[in-house]
């Protein structure tokens, strides 16, 4: 940091009072991931394959490499995160009928199947986390966090984690 924007931090008046709502986020954020994690580790799944899942089940016959740009990762990434659901017999990767160099991502019937249950649990999951708030302040506070998701041109449904996965052959 410059001198010059150190001084400004030293001059420069709060518009509010810092309460500190980053870090809340953060650490609500951190214990909804655990939560998570936990719940859909009972159904033999991890987050990002969820994420996966639900991203084919919106756009069957995406190719890899969209699945890529729209996680922001390179393709050698969605290989790590689409083998383990092909080995589960989840998806189907099959040849572009338009492009043979390009997969085509289909889920199965076992994964159609398997998205009732992950809808209920992720139902289940928002719940407990947003016990507290009445219906107002629930519909008042998913709009205001879908305005600061869209303030910071993040992917609205795309986790930043999977721009931390390891790609096939990466140590993990």
């Amino acid at each position: 940091m410059s001198e010059s924007e150190q001084e400004d931090l030293k001059t420069a008046q709060p518009v509010r009072p810092m309460r500190a709502v980053a870090f809340q986020l953060a650490q609500l954020g951190a214990h909804a991931t655990q939560r998570f994690s936990e719940r859909i580790a009972e159904i033999g799944l991890t987050p990002p394959e969820v994420g996966i899942l639900r991203m084919i089940a919106a756009e069957p016959g995406r190719s890899q490499r969209a699945l890529a740009a729209e996680l922001g990762v390179v393709p050698s990434r969605v290989v790590a995160l689409i083998d383990p659901l092909d080995a589960k017999g989840l998806i189907e990767r099959r040849r572009s009928a338009t492009d043979r160099r390009n997969h085509e991502l289909h889920l199965t019937s076992a994964a159609g199947e398997l998205l009732a249950r992950i809808a209920a649990v992720a139902l289940a999951h928002e719940q407990e986390i947003t016990a507290a708030l009445s219906e107002d302040e629930y519909t008042r506070l998913a709009d205001l966090l879908a305005r600061l998701v869209h303030a910071r041109d993040l992917t609205p449904g795309v986790h930043p984690g999977f721009r931390a996965t390891p790609a096939a052959g990466d140590p993990a």
